[in-house]
């Protein structure tokens, strides 16, 4: 079997090998089946069979990062596959590729972590220095710093496969996309220490890591200096190119032609490049189409916006580093209060530790209160009935105008006690304004619906989790 490099080695009989070789070709088959065609292709397609030994088969992929990824999230479909085909296997074994060159050693252990990045990005020792090509890097932007949760578990995924393993087919480009605050220039960094770990040949990596805004300023003064070969030689010689915040070349026509030619050249050399922005390719309007389709021909990544409970975790996590102790409630007030910004997030936490530290007092609500009044004024947004209304509307498809309509039906009858549930808990309108949104309804009608709403959210979990999704997007 070609797909995946599979070579047993270990069965001494050909026709042994040809039937294990069948299995796996099955059980590839159904891991593509159950997971999908774009899951597939990016973690599971270079799972290759290694060989078996008794009850455990052994599979291998080419980096340590793979390697953990796809045991943790796929490890126990894998087995149970395999276990379908073959009975006789009880375990499965996931493995790096061993070094070219030398045979797999199924006893030897392997490093079970990546050392964490401590030097800066290093020039290779062939090239000319490259200060002037690196941006100042963050020493707390590293992998092992960033939260991960399910807004942007995929994107870190992507950025770490990145930093392990340059070039790699289907992740060049790398584009992350999303709002300000949400952790692109954060995973951008963490590539960047992470690769000045690692060497190619003879050298270290070389990395060139600059805003779109630097690049122009450097092309322009090529342009002034008559120095523009010098400026591309420069750049194209490097082994990684990383362009932070893309959208600063909308409009600047000749840069973005200069910066299509070097995209094209390195990746023609194999070269790896990584671009972020605050939009995905295809809605950056303003960017050239042939750059926007070049853009978007790698692995495009998003962060989403933050959830409340990966904010929870990034408090806690920074909090922990600092070796403060913060009261549970306040870290739910934060996070339930700054939803938008992580940068803000954090920023609040930092000016409230800092008020507790130099005037010896107890972080406690009145304390956040008091001390960042000015931010969470800025956070305190005025959400309307009719607001709520459109929304819960939206979420359970039934027209705004039932909401006020006389029919009871329990597909209208539900989404309404959530409107009005909702109303309750987020704005200030007394019972008697909330009914009255509602087609003049009673305000016992209105204690009713808040009553059942929060009996069925302790009783049903889906249900709970569905209207905390509303009530984030209405207060994001």
């Amino acid at each position: 079997m070609r797909d995946g490099g599979v070579a047993v080695s270990s069965s001494p009989a050909r026709r042994d090998d040809a039937a294990l070789n069948e299995q796996w070709a099955r059980v590839r088959a159904r891991l593509q089946a159950e997971v999908g065609e774009v899951e597939y292709r990016t973690w599971l397609k270079q799972v290759a069979l290694a060989g078996v030994n008794g009850d455990e088969v052994t599979v291998i992929l080419p980096t340590r990062f793979l390697r953990d990824w796809v045991n943790k999230e796929y490890g126990e479909l894998i087995a149970a596959f395999w276990q379908a085909e073959n009975p006789d296997i009880r375990h499965v074994d996931i493995r790096t590729q061993p070094s070219r060159g030398t045979a797999p050693n199924l006893a030897e252990p392997e490093p079970a972590s990546v050392p964490a990045a401590t030097a800066t990005v290093a020039a290779a020792t062939s090239a000319p220095p490259r200060s002037e090509l690196v941006a100042p890097l963050d020493q707390r932007f590293t992998f092992d710093t960033f939260v991960v949760g399910k807004p942007n578990e995929f994107a870190y995924a992507c950025a770490r496969r990145v930093a392990e393993s340059p070039a790699t087919p289907g992740f060049n480009p790398l584009f992350l996309y999303g709002g300000v605050g949400l952790g692109k220039t954060h995973l951008m960094h963490a590539i960047a220490w992470e690769l000045s770990t690692r060497r190619q040949g003879a050298g270290p990596v070389s990395v060139a890591y600059m805003s779109a805004e630097k690049f122009m300023y450097r092309f322009i003064n090529a342009l002034r200096s008559q120095s523009t070969l010098e400026f591309k030689n420069e750049l194209r010689s490097v082994d990684v190119l990383m362009i932070d915040d893309l959208q600063f070349l909308i409009g600047k026509d000749n840069t973005q032609e200069e910066f299509f030619h070097t995209f094209n050249a390195l990746v023609d050399a194999g070269k790896q490049i990584v671009i972020s922005a605050d939009k995905s390719p295809s809605d950056l309007s303003g960017l050239e189409d042939r750059l926007r389709t070049r853009l978007g021909c790698g692995m495009v990544a998003d962060l989403h916006a933050t959830t409340f409970e990966l904010r929870i975790s990034i408090l806690e996590a920074k909090a922990s580093r600092a070796g403060v102790d913060v009261p549970a409630k306040v870290l739910e007030f934060l996070a339930r209060k700054i939803t938008s910004n992580v940068r803000e997030l954090e920023g609040a936490l930092n000016r409230l530790v800092a008020h507790a530290n130099l005037f010896d007092r107890q972080l406690t609500m009145e304390t956040a209160h008091e001390v960042l009044h000015d931010v969470l004024k800025a956070y305190d947004r005025k959400v309307t009935i009719q607001e709520i209304q459109k929304r819960v509307s939206d979420h359970y498809n039934i027209r705004v105008a039932e909401m006020s309509s006389a029919r009871r039906a329990r597909n209208i009858a539900r989404p309404r006690q959530v409107a009005m549930y909702l109303a309750k808990q987020l704005t200030s309108k007394s019972l008697p304004d909330i009914g009255r949104h509602f087609g003049d309804r009673d305000h016992t009608t209105v204690m009713h619906a808040v009553s059942r709403v929060g009996e069925l959210m302790g009783q049903d979990a889906a249900f709970a989790e569905d209207v905390e999704l509303l009530r984030r997007m209405l207060e994001s």
